[in-house]
């Protein structure tokens, strides 16, 4: 048995653990990664991520859900590797190499760690669905108790996202309808699923995230609900 060290952050709650490869090679398969991501038998997280080495940035990103899945894209997470690399460095910028493409980090002036997570992918085949339609206006939808909840945008921010606008995310059980959502047929890589409400100059958004669950924060899917809502005006 080998130890590895981990640093373990957050970002708004959502929480990860954080492996450095670039001096060891790590390799954990999806049944060690979700033992880890245990939060009563192991480390607990919402996401995994692991730093490598890159030829074109000065990191490369490898990350993954707490189910063991590999993920494409992870605002909070990118967030939390990018502020101990700027750390490491002693900068204000760092470019990073992901499975979904490159990401700038920047130090802000207040000390907070910003990412760009690059321009939003709309097409249907992009996010993807499993057929061509209006994204939009999505054809998926879930009976709550008292309605429905429907008419969702697609948006893909490294990782599909359908973000339903509704008058209060936290009058439905996002527990029950996040995973019936996520699993539905139209999503063939299946989606997070975000229950958003514009306020004034604030959007209130919860989000179920695939192969993890309810989580505290979603960076991907707070930039999923705003892009959401420039669309729909």
């Amino acid at each position: 048995m080998v130890a590895v060290p981990f640093t373990k952050m957050h970002g708004l709650g959502n929480d990860f653990v954080v492996l450095d490869a670039r001096g060891q090679a790590i390799s954990l398969s999806p049944a060690q990664i979700r033992a880890l991501a245990d939060r009563h038998r192991g480390i607990g997280f919402d996401q995994i991520m692991i730093i490598r080495p890159s030829s074109g940035a000065e990191a490369r990103i490898d990350m993954a859900n707490a189910n063991g899945e590999t993920v494409g894209a992870c605002g909070n997470g990118t967030r939390c590797v990018a502020a101990l690399l700027l750390d490491e460095l002693g900068r204000d910028a760092v470019d990073l190499e992901t499975v979904s493409g490159p990401i700038h980090a920047d130090r802000a002036a207040n000390g907070a760690t910003t990412v760009d997570m690059g321009p939003a992918r709309l097409a249907w085949d992009e996010i993807p669905l499993a057929r061509e339609m209006d994204t939009l206006h999505l054809e998926v939808g879930a009976n709550v108790p008292g309605g429905r909840i429907e008419d969702a945008v697609g948006v893909n921010m490294g990782n599909p996202h359908a973000v339903f606008f509704v008058d209060d995310p936290h009058a439905y059980d996002l527990a029950t309808v996040g995973p019936q959502l996520e699993h539905d047929p139209l999503f063939p890589e299946r989606a997070n699923i975000g229950l958003a409400a514009v306020r004034g100059d604030t959007i209130d958004l919860r989000v179920w995230e695939r192969g993890v669950g309810l989580t505290l924060a979603c960076g991907t899917g707070a930039c999923a609900a705003l892009v959401a809502a420039a669309r729909r005006g």
